[in-house]
């Protein structure tokens, strides 16, 4: 298995059991150096929230560390908005929106700048790609790799919606690659 999503939410102990989690940050990178360990190649992606009743900025850093520590392919993340009869929305100790929304934009810069650099590294890699979308012209197609990023190929046949087909990535991008099909005499006419 190439690719795993492995949720944290948090790297402050404090904030995780306030939300109630059944780890805490060490166990969490213990078990991602377990994982590593044992396939070397697989690409993480976990979720975030930040701005949880109570987080401190020591807490938010903690976060950042994680993320700096593990690395991830990928990551979902999100501002901490109280949810009805949840007993985190009756916490008085709310964030005020512009802290979450400096703090999330934070967050997704380390993760983007991961996601990008995983992309990047990509390049000259040969994947399995399944087709499954036109592109942006008529004549490009986009599956997802192994890892679930978008694969963009020119002047690719329609015959390969469906299809898994090897390809070479030529180009690495923040949210995307840019490939090549491998062999063309392969290709479901």
């Amino acid at each position: 298995m190439p690719y795993l999503h492995l949720p944290v939410q948090s790297g402050s102990d404090r904030i995780l059991a306030a939300m109630n989690r059944r780890h805490d940050a060490e166990s969490y990178i213990r078990l991602v150096e377990r994982i590593r360990a044992a396939n070397p190649g697989i690409a993480m992606s976990s979720d975030f929230i930040v701005g949880f009743p109570g987080e401190t900025e020591q807490d938010f850093e903690a976060t950042l560390a994680l993320i700096r520590e593990v690395g991830y392919a990928q990551a979902y993340s999100f501002k901490y908005s109280p949810r009805p009869g949840t007993p985190a929305s009756a916490e008085e100790d709310q964030l005020p929106e512009e802290i979450k929304s400096e703090r999330l934009q934070r967050l997704q810069a380390l993760l983007g700048e991961q996601q990008i650099a995983f992309n990047r590294a990509c390049a000259g890699s040969t994947m399995s790609v399944l087709f499954d979308r036109r592109g942006r012209s008529e004549s490009q197609l986009v599956g997802r790799s192994p890892y679930l990023q978008s694969v963009h190929i020119d002047d690719a046949p329609e015959s390969l919606f469906g299809q898994i087909v090897d390809v070479v990535v030529e180009e690495g991008y923040r949210n995307s690659l840019r490939g090549r099909l491998l062999e063309t005499d392969s290709v479901p006419a």
